[in-house]
């Protein structure tokens, strides 16, 4: 039975990975690249000299990963108490700020679905206030920062309560085979 709710929520993200526009899927893969260090995203990524320094801009903000999965609250602890939210919180935000203002993630499901494999499950209460708050801020042109906060339902700001199941697919670079 367990490898049938495995199958069945895997099928689950491959359809909403695939339900993402080009850029959002070429951004999600190279930030797992970059956060999991999984491939060098230098040589797989880099177009131009500008994705060049987006990428090396990525590399040394996402060395905070690690930290960040230290620090995660307790998400019963979160609920009541605000002891240690603000280093936790300002990191959270500052990173979701850097991959909102590349303007490849255009909804918080793009931004959800790579945040939960970044830094696992346990992030995902955490999810929404960090992206209306990185959202918001003045660096994200406005047309842009209403696009970005109206993507996000009441469902997934207001949740009662989190699935703690990790998530099962993680999508990688394929490489295309000559003809």
């Amino acid at each position: 039975m367990a490898s049938i709710d495995t199958a069945s929520l895997t099928i689950a993200e491959l359809r909403e990975f695939a339900g993402f526009s080009n850029a959002e899927q070429r951004y999600i893969k190279r930030s797992l690249d970059i956060g999991l260090g999984r491939q060098d995203a230098f040589k797989l990524w880099a177009r131009t000299s500008d994705e060049t320094a987006s990428i090396r801009s990525q590399y040394v903000l996402y060395q905070e990963l690690k930290a960040l999965r230290a620090e995660m609250p307790d998400g019963a602890q979160g609920i009541g108490g605000f002891d240690g939210i603000e280093p936790f919180m300002g990191t959270l935000i500052r990173l979701t700020a850097f991959d909102l203002a590349q303007e490849r993630l255009a909804c918080f499901s793009a931004y959800r679905f790579l945040y939960e494999r970044l830094l696992g499950a346990e992030i995902r209460p955490w999810l929404p206030s960090a992206f209306c708050a990185a959202a918001a801020l003045p660096q994200i042109r406005p047309d842009r920062r209403k696009n970005l906060l109206q993507s996000i339902s009441e469902a997934a700001a207001t949740a009662p309560g989190w699935s703690a199941r990790a998530p099962t697919f993680y999508p990688e670079w394929v490489e295309k085979e000559a003809a």
